[in-house]
Order: C-alpha cells, then structure tokens, then sequence
C-alpha cells in the first residue's frame, strides 16, 4: 500500500503551497542520492518525497488526491480523475461479459482479437521515440545565483554500437515476415468474427530482423554512462526544470532520442533564506551599536554591503538592501536583502563594566521603570 503523500512530506492536509515547498525542500536535501552514496532506502524515499510533491503542488491534482486518494491516478499517473470521479476503462464492461474479469483462464475474446493478452515474437517494430529521463541536481544558493555550467553523468539506453541501432548482428538482414507475408496484419476468426489484428511476429512491421545483435539483443540500444554539460541560469530555483533535447534514452530501432529533464535543488544556506527574488538573514548588533548608532559591513551573495544603523534601533528592526537579492529568472532585476538586526546582550561584565551600567540605569532611571512606559500604559489594568 502507497505512503500517503501529505505524511511523506510531514504536513498537514491543510498545508498551503509555501509549506508544502519548503517540507519538500528539506526532504530532498535530506534523502538526495548525492548525500547518500550507496544508500538505496534513501535513493527510494527521494524517490516517494519527489512523487508526493509533483502531485501535491498541482491544485487539480491534489483536489483528485485529496478525493480519492492513490486511487486518482491509478489509470495513468496523475491524469485519469475526472469531475466525476476516478476514470474507469470503458471497455471494462466487455471484460466482464466475455470473461476477461473472471477467475483463471485466458483474456476476454477483445485481447484475443487486438492482442491485449498476446506476446509479441522476435519481430521488427518500427522507429519508436526514446523515453524521456529526470535528473535531480544539487547545487549551491551561490550557484544559482551566479549560474554556471556543470557536467553531470547518469547511465541511460544509447544507440548500439554493433549494429548502429539497426537491431541485427552485421552480415546479417532483415527479411519479410513468414507469419504476415509482409502485410503487418493477419486475419483472426472466433466463431461468427472474422477481424483483421497487427501481427504478433513482427509487430506489424511486415519485417523480421534475420539475426539479432548479440550486443543488444535486437533491440538496437545498449546502457552506458554518458556525460553532458548543462548550462544553469542564473536564478533558478528548487523545482525548477530545465530541458536538454535529445539527451534522453535512444530511440528504438532508429528513432529519435527522448528529452532529459534537469530539476534543481538549491541547497539550504547558512547565513541566508530564500523567497522567490527576496534573501532574509538576521545579523547581531552590540547594543552598544543600537544605542548609539554607526556603520556595519554586512554580506551578501555579491560581496560586502554597508549598512548604516541609526541611534535608538530597535532588536528585529529590518532594514532593506535594494537590489542584493537574488537574480529574476525572467530576467531584467534584482531582489532585495533584508537584513533583521538581533541586539546582543552582553553575558559576562566586569566588576568595573557592571558599575558603569547600573550608574547609567540609574541616570536613566531605569532602575525605577524597568518595562517601557508605552507597553505598561497598555498593560496597566492588569496590575491594579
């Protein structure tokens, strides 16, 4: 039985889009095959976390999740609820009237007809499109500011050395099928029908591959581990995809190869957090600092920042770097920095410092007002 989705990200069935993003963010750091060289339970939990999100950040998708649960997208892997209610096979019926749902035995007289139940011989089908892939890719917030190049390496299907795709063992051919004579269909006959079906020898090709490659078996494709450049734009963010034409498996029998679909994490930051174009960090000040004022250098991704504190600042006031965010992937501008400034208060005073401090309490007279005079004013009743 399928782990609900919501229990794998670790949120709650109300959990708005922001929250279901940054529990998937950090499930994915988490359990990525990067951090977990070997671990296969982690590569499978990525896997699920990965699967729960895609469904879950799409609001139609996730209304048919929250339905009917699993049972949504049982018919084709997110797409077969409709208004109604889960999709149903139409010819589910015929099934049942002809004895395809029934105990053992074979399939309903419609398999038997267009070869649902069939196996396919040693025939040649023709060209088919190579499947697409996914690869998950890990990178720094620095990176994804800045965008950079970088080689990746996975394993996938490409085309067969031996035979260059064509599926048969050189010096030998490809001659007409002795099942369909050619034609790519034969005739079935059940009692009263009499219906035309593709050939199962050759799947229709009319052609048979007179001696398959010992390489590939036949299938023209064989897996190695390829490596490929991928240009990363500046801005990118966690869920962002990025597309390679024709970097996917290698079509069947000379079809074209599918796509690879890059999809990026970027990495928690030590000093800073994300929110869309916007970065917030929180910097201590000495109190000192607040009090009387002055200049700090602060960072940010593209270097050192000067930012003026005014006297009398309060702890959490936040001020604004324009422009110091990160970078639009649309292109054009910048984010901003917003810098929350933390009082530090000191710990350990000397004998001297802590004189000094209580003669300054009482010049303020802060001895006798400890609370401030605007929040007792509000709090005054539930004192008398």
């Amino acid at each position: 039985m399928k782990e609900d989705y919501y229990e794998l990200l670790g949120v709650s069935r109300q959990a708005t889009k922001d929250e279901l993003k940054k529990a998937y963010r950090k499930m994915a750091v988490k359990f990525h095959p990067d951090k977990n060289p070997g671990n296969k339970e982690a590569e499978e939990k990525f896997k699920k976390v990965s699967e729960a999100y895609e469904v879950l950040k799409d609001e139609q998708k996730r209304a048919a999740y929250d339905r009917y649960g699993h049972a949504a997208f049982s018919n084709g892997g997110g797409g077969g609820a409709s208004a109604g209610g889960p999709f149903h096979d139409p010819f589910d019926i015929f099934s049942e009237v002809f004895g395809g749902a029934g105990g053992g035995g074979g399939g309903s007289i419609f398999e038997e007809f267009f070869g649902g139940g069939g196996g396919g011989g040693s025939g040649r089908a023709g060209p088919q499109r190579g499947s697409d892939l996914r690869y998950d890719l890990e990178i720094e917030l620095e990176e994804a500011a800045k965008g950079m190049e970088k080689e990746i390496s996975f394993r996938k299907p490409v085309q067969c050395k031996r035979c260059n795709g064509a599926g048969a063992e050189p010096g030998s051919g490809v001659v007409t099928c002795p099942t369909c004579g050619g034609q790519g269909q034969v005739t079935a006959s059940k009692g009263f029908f009499s219906i035309r079906q593709t050939c199962s020898t050759c799947n229709g090709s009319g052609q048979k591959i007179e001696k398959s490659c010992t390489s590939c078996g036949g299938e023209g494709r064989t897996n190695e581990t390829t490596k490929i450049k991928v240009k990363i734009p500046a801005g990118v963010d966690t869920s962002s995809k990025l597309r390679s034409g024709n970097n996917g498996e290698a079509g069947v029998h000379g079809g074209p190869a599918g796509d690879l679909y890059i999809v990026i994490h970027v990495a928690d930051h030590d000093i800073f957090e994300r929110q869309e174009e916007n970065l917030f960090c929180r910097i201590p000040i000495k109190f000192t600092l607040a009090s009387l004022g002055g200049t700090i250098e602060v960072p940010t991704l593209s270097g050192r920042a000067s930012l003026k504190i005014p006297a009398g600042t309060q702890s959490g006031t936040t001020f604004r770097l324009k422009g110091k965010g990160m970078p639009s992937l649309r292109g054009g501008y910048f984010g901003d920095q917003m810098v929350r400034v933390v009082i530090e208060v000191p710990t350990a005073l000397t004998s001297e410092q802590r004189q000094k401090l209580e003669e300054f309490a009482l010049s303020c007279g802060d001895a006798d007002e400890p609370v401030g005079k605007t929040f007792f004013d509000k709090a005054k009743k539930f004192f008398d």
